[in-house]
């Protein structure tokens, strides 16, 4: 305190900031990325532990039996999906029927903003189909959820199939506590939306569907399944959200933990574990697996069917089992069992789960990096703007220069206000236009050009986005005269304030999206000035803006999951993203591209016109 408090001390302070403040920012910048290259090795993990005293133990004994009938159900309901050729509704009523079960079923439909050209669909019907065993030894006011999608051809009929099976074996079983919810929904993930807001009574998407007749408790935990397959190799979960949401840790903690008491191969990001940690092979295979992580939760999209019910407070996650090349061997009935294991630990809740992490990374199943170890590696990088912003604002408190009969040159201290407002306003007008042109204009740009309603959604915001760039010219022409050297360091200063700001609020609820901006956007804050030789400062700016660092990020993330792309084949696949990220927002309330529209690319504009500035 004294060495604030103290005029003296605190001018040498800031003079030592102002004079050192680049050779810090670059050590910040890369302590920063050092910092979190680092969480990847082991010793700078922590061991997963399981926090809910309820499911501290595995000490149950799993008597599933009934993998080979689950594989007949499964078979016996793909061969009605075929005959109707989609979901067989009144097969499954009597099916769930005849196992004890009240069954319901809820239809819905819903029309896309634009066709979705990876699954071919537009205008969407559906029927989902949910039967609820009532518990026997509570006041039903609690309730789990184990669904199934019923997805198009021949894949996850078995999970349906062990979903019947489980059905039927656990209404048998006496010592349930909580209602348990068995349901098949169709469309996938606009199914499960449908259901879930049924089940809440809320429509936040615009989506019609008809009102549940049955209902169970409250949703402690949900778990999603699917297989494709009569054996498996491996069990693979999935724990990213709608907008980079996770579940409650202890939930991977209770899946991994009945993976090693029933001996099954268990997976994250599609990658087994490995022991060797010291070598560079395992450290390297530490950090795909949490890049893979990082760059799932920034998308913001729901990378399975769970991810839709973390916005409800419920804990969930996705189940897959993969069938690969491993001599290893997994059947139905093993699966069977570690799933009863989990809903009986899941049983036991007398609350929901709250006493492990909601905020973590995991470069492994029995290695977690918690938010108090990641949250340093973005303060490193966030500090740099504070410095900046200081070194920018001892600049304009520095008195004026002198002219020859003393009087202050006005017009270099004081820029004008219209300077510095007019970049703010045409920058955040044109991330409007890049919000909401793109579907308003689809209709128009299939009646003037060869291109479907997708390709036209996806070019109009490429042209909104690169007509964006036109920004300096926009403001010179609507500000008169030309701009004060004051008046750039202003515009720097609020600029610098308003990206950290930005950048410190999208990091407390997805830290994954507000390090990778973090990482492209911070050092073009700190160095871009009006005095940098324009051409190569302004490919570098393109090249670190939101549109490159996604185009880069598709190609990373082909690369982390091993299987690389042509250039050509990355283009395409980066026009999906696009319009897949524009349609999870219109479906699902997907947050990532109205902040990359409204907030980033405004916030980027206002540093290009920083670069241009006359």
């Amino acid at each position: 305190m004294g060495l604030l408090s103290d005029p003296n001390r605190r001018r040498a302070l800031i003079s030592m900031l102002t004079r050192l403040n680049a050779p810090i920012c670059v050590v910040c910048y890369l302590a920063g990325v050092a910092w979190f290259m680092g969480l990847a090795f082991e010793p700078f993990t922590l061991r997963t532990y399981m926090s809910e005293n309820a499911m501290g133990s595995t000490m149950v004994e799993e008597r599933f039996p009934a993998g080979e009938r689950a594989l007949a159900t499964g078979r016996e309901f793909a061969a009605h999906k075929k005959k109707v050729g989609g979901m067989p509704v009144d097969w499954l009523v009597r099916t769930m029927q005849a196992r004890g079960l009240e069954v319901f079923t809820q239809s819905f439909s819903r029309t896309l903003p634009f066709p979705d050209e990876n699954k071919e669909r537009y205008m969407v019907k559906g029927t989902n189909v949910y039967g609820i065993l009532r518990a026997p030894r509570a006041p039903r006011t609690e309730a789990l959820v184990l669904s199934a999608p019923c997805s198009p051809g021949d894949s996850n009929n078995q999970a349906v199939g062990l979903l019947l099976g489980l059905a039927h074996y656990f209404r048998n079983q006496i010592y349930w506590a909580k209602d348990i919810i068995f349901l098949v929904n169709e469309h996938d993930l606009i199914g499960m939306q449908a259901w879930l807001e049924g089940y809440h009574h809320t429509n936040t998407t615009g989506m019609n569907w008809s009102p549940l007749q049955g209902r169970g408790g409250s949703i402690q935990a949900a778990l999603s399944l699917e297989l494709s397959s009569d054996v498996i190799t491996s069990l693979d979960v999935v724990l990213e959200g709608l907008n980079g949401q996770l579940p409650n840790l202890d939930l991977a903690n209770l899946f991994y933990a009945f993976c090693q008491k029933i001996g099954v191969l268990c997976t994250i990001q599609g990658k087994l574990q490995r022991n060797d940690w010291d070598s560079v092979s395992g450290y390297s295979h530490s950090v795909q697996t949490m890049m893979l992580m990082v760059m799932k939760q920034a998308s913001g999209r729901p990378w399975g069917d769970h991810g839709l019910f973390l916005r409800y407070h419920i804990e969930a996650a996705t189940i897959k089992g993969v069938n690969s090349f491993r001599q290893y061997k997994t059947d139905t009935t093993t699966i069977g069992r570690l799933l009863e294991g989990m809903y009986r630990k899941l049983n036991n809740l007398l609350e929901r789960l709250h006493q492990s992490y909601f905020f973590y990374l995991m470069p492994s199943l029995s290695h977690f990096v918690s938010i108090g170890y990641y949250m340093p590696a973005f303060g490193l990088l966030a500090v740099i703007l504070l410095l900046r912003a200081l070194d920018l604002w001892v600049q304009l408190a520095n008195p004026p220069p002198r002219t020859e009969d003393g009087v202050a040159d006005i017009e270099q201290s004081s820029p004008g206000v219209l300077s510095v407002l007019t970049p703010l306003v045409i920058s955040h007008l044109t991330g409007v236009a890049l919000y909401t042109l793109p579907i308003h204009f689809q209709e128009m740009a299939v009646e003037h050009f060869p291109v479907s309603e997708t390709e036209a959604v996806v070019l109009t915001a490429i042209a909104v986005y690169t007509a964006g760039l036109a920004l300096p010219h926009n403001t010179h022409r609507l500000v008169s005269g030309e701009g004060t050297e004051q008046g750039w360091r202003v515009l720097k200063l609020v600029a610098v304030l308003y990206l950290a700001v930005l950048l410190g609020c999208t990091a407390l609820i997805n830290f994954s999206l507000g390090f990778i901006l973090a990482l492209t956007l911070v050092p073009l804050a700190a160095f871009v000035t009006p005095h940098v030789p324009k051409v190569l400062s302004a490919f570098i700016m393109v090249i670190l803006s939101p549109a490159c660092t996604l185009l880069f990020s598709v190609f990373l993330f082909q690369e982390l999951q091993e299987m690389p792309v042509s250039f050509q084949e990355g283009w395409l696949l980066y026009l999906s993203v696009i319009s897949q990220g524009i349609l999870d927002h219109s479906l699902y309330g997907s947050l990532v591209y109205p902040l990359v529209a409204l907030l980033v690319y405004p916030c980027w504009l206002l540093f290009w016109n920083i670069l241009f500035w006359k």
